[in-house]
């Protein structure tokens, strides 16, 4: 077996009028995201990751600390952009959140307003690239955290991540030119699925389905 790039979940100009252009998404998935995935599967063999899960792959390249960082860089960033690419949505953002969901905001992080505010400093302070992350804990309450480069919070053990903002320059360059809180902005006010963050909430993370 080997990786794959997964189909975007709708077109490459599905969310122009939410200000994510077709050209981005054509370079940030079809170029970008690719890369990562070709990238993997040229270390199935002499890295030992055959059989392996793609979230199995990121835990134990994280242990590895330096020694794990050339594996990470290609399988975290796999594993992160299948969760960004579907916690978006052309008919995504708003404030209505589905009642799990919002209950549970509302209960680990203070109401929807006090997470968004986190969740985005959380990706406004990244130094870099990075990402910015909403997570189930190891202690099941939903946090706001953030990672550098292509690691994420299975990567660092922190938890299970349940959405993602992708921080990296390229995800945003071309419709926020150097603007990041206004990308950041514009990802939760109009792009997020919520539907989508409630079910991986009932799942308890994303479960990639993907292995070396």
């Amino acid at each position: 077996m080997a990786f794959s790039l997964p189909p975007l979940p709708y077109s490459h100009n599905a969310l122009a009028a939410q200000s994510m252009c077709q050209e981005t998404l054509e370079l940030h998935h079809d170029k970008h995201h690719n890369a990562y995935v070709t990238a993997l599967n040229g270390l199935i063999e002499s890295k030992g990751l055959a059989g392996k899960s793609l979230e199995q792959i990121c835990a134990e390249a994280g242990k590895a600390g330096a020694e794990g960082a050339p594996v990470l860089n290609q399988a975290g960033q796999h594993y992160n952009h299948i969760l960004f690419w579907q916690v978006m949505s052309p008919s995504g953002g708003g404030d209505k959140l589905p009642a799990r969901l919002a209950a549970k905001i509302d209960q680990d992080l203070g109401g929807l307003a006090q997470f968004k505010e986190a969740f985005k400093q959380a990706g406004v302070t990244q130094f870099g690239s990075g990402w910015a992350w909403l997570i189930i804990g190891t202690d099941g309450k939903l946090k706001v955290t953030k990672t550098a480069n292509g690691a994420n919070p299975i990567s660092t053990g922190e938890g299970q991540p349940i959405l993602g903002a992708d921080v990296w320059e390229h995800a945003y360059y071309l419709d926020f030119r150097n603007v990041r809180p206004g990308y950041l902005d514009n990802f939760l006010n109009k792009l997020v699925d919520w539907s989508v963050v409630d079910s991986l909430l009932a799942e308890g993370g994303l479960k990639s389905g993907q292995s070396a």
